[in-house]
């Protein structure tokens, strides 16, 4: 089971650059976190968070992340 604090840490950052600057990581596209997958995710904390929604995303988990917003 993943770690609480960790999925709201991925509801609650912003992006902090790029065409999606404040948007939370929760909500980026997928077309956005594949970009990444193919270039290469950001070094550090904010890498992983978007490789972590990225992987929810891909595997169809989403419905994880809407009830970590709605309870967060």
């Amino acid at each position: 089971m993943p770690d609480p604090e960790w999925l709201k840490s991925l509801v609650r950052t912003k992006m902090p650059f790029g065409k999606y600057k404040n948007t939370t990581l929760s909500r980026l596209p997928i077309f956005y976190l594949e970009w990444f997958a193919r270039k290469g995710f950001p070094k550090g904390k904010l890498g992983k968070q978007l490789e972590a929604v990225y992987e929810i995303k891909l595997n169809g988990l989403d419905d994880i992340l809407k009830t970590v917003e709605k309870i967060s």
